[in-house]
């Protein structure tokens, strides 16, 4: 366990992000697709995330193995049950106790839907799974579009293989909108032709080209620094290099969503510059989550420190994460003195009912999720904090710990 204190409430830092783990996640399926359909020309793929999770698919990618374990890994399962259809490769996938909770029946009714030999090993609708063939159907599907943007990307990325390529259909409410759409701009920059209307996705049968392509950093992992400034004092800054302003990734939208906060974002050549200008105007904030899930956990968290009463929706995908992350939020929270509950499933209450107490260390249990611990770590800046399985952030930010101990002292216990 970690004790994370910080004692400065005002600094100027650089602090460095990693790669982003969606876009490098994407490319390198993108990048297998290519080299399956012959691709053989020279490229460079710069700044690949170094985060447990890419590791985990980069390494599966390249083995030879018929047994996968992606451990805790969603995305690289999601990826890779489709992947290792299309291209006819007879694989059982595995992961982790939490893993096998994690539902993935709507991918593998689609898949099979376009052909796919898929059986469940244990229980139906979950992993573990097996994938024993491929022989195409037909090129139409429809799907929900309010559980898990990794499915739909996952069907997406194998589209341009499907003779005719594939008509994609989006039922209901369509959540993480920006990552199915960084997962077609990242096809379109790879020579791949499609189309969105409403909820039809129509994808053109073609080839991936490879060419160079260098990794943004990721804004997820931004959005820790960001709170870290709105809880210290006015005139606070940070700055994060290799960040854009006409980002891909959905949780850029945290540059807005701070502004609420105090925080303003100085878009630069090199990066941006955060800073803390103000407190916040209000002891009440909303917002719907449904575009930027990941972003929840920092703006809970974030909440708590700033004892300011917020209404959540759009955190329906939050149940089938590393951990059900509602119920977890609702857990450490309340050692802070405040609920989070909801009484319809939809919106979320976030509602103080005590006061924090300086100096007194609350300890974060952090449910096999990285997560929670960036999210929550920022509390230090108003009283000590306990990190448990401070090794979580392994699976998305390496350096996360190092980082923060530029402006925070950490110790171990």
């Amino acid at each position: 366990m970690f004790i994370v204190t910080i004692p400065n409430k005002q600094f100027k830092e650089k602090i460095q992000l990693p790669a982003s783990k969606s876009e490098s996640n994407r490319v390198l399926i993108i990048e297998a697709l290519a080299k399956y359909q012959g691709d053989l020309q020279d490229y460079k793929i710069q700044n690949l995330s170094t985060a447990r999770d890419t590791k985990i698919l980069q390494a599966h990618l390249q083995t030879p193995e018929t047994k996968l374990n992606v451990f805790d890994a969603g995305t690289t399962m999601r990826f890779l049950t489709a992947f290792c259809c299309i291209t006819q490769r007879s694989v059982v996938l595995s992961g982790t106790p939490r893993m096998h909770e994690r539902p993935i029946g709507i991918l593998v009714d689609a898949l099979r839907e376009l052909g796919a030999d898929i059986n469940y090993f244990e229980k139906t609708g979950f992993p573990p799974i097996g994938i024993f063939g491929f022989e195409q159907k037909n090129n139409r599907l429809s799907i929900e579009g309010n559980v898990s943007s990794q499915y739909i990307s996952a069907l997406l990325m194998i589209a341009p293989l499907l003779k005719g390529g594939l008509e994609l259909t989006l039922k209901n409410k369509i959540s993480s909108k920006p990552y199915i759409l960084m997962t077609l701009e990242l096809m379109k920059y790879f020579g791949i032709e499609y189309e969105w209307k409403e909820n039809l996705i129509r994808v053109r049968e073609g080839k991936y080209q490879m060419k160079n392509y260098a990794i943004e950093a990721d804004w997820s992992a931004a959005s820790y620094w960001y709170s870290v400034v709105a809880l210290a004092e006015i005139g606070t800054e940070i700055f994060l290099p290799f960040l854009k302003k006409n980002s891909l990734q959905g949780d850029s939208i945290i540059s807005q969503i701070m502004e609420f906060f105090g925080v303003e974002t100085d878009f630069q050549v090199e990066g941006i510059k955060i800073k803390k200008i103000r407190e916040p105007e209000s002891d009440s904030f909303s917002y719907d989550f449904t575009d930027c899930p990941d972003l929840a956990q920092t703006i809970v968290a974030l909440c708590v420190g700033k004892n300011i009463r917020l209404q959540a929706t759009g955190l329906e995908s939050l149940r089938i994460k590393e951990t059900d992350r509602t119920q977890a939020l609702a857990n450490e929270v309340a050692k802070f003195g405040f609920d989070f509950y909801t009484k319809d499933e939809k919106n979320w209450i976030l509602s103080p009912k005590n006061p924090i107490i300086p100096h007194q260390t609350a300890i974060i249990s952090t449910y096999d999720d990285h997560r929670m611990a960036m999210a929550f770590a920022p509390l230090a800046m108003i009283q000590p904090l306990g990190i448990e399985n401070e090794s979580v952030v392994e699976k998305s930010y390496p350096n996360f710990w190092d980082e923060l101990q530029k402006i925070a002292i950490i110790v171990k216990k």
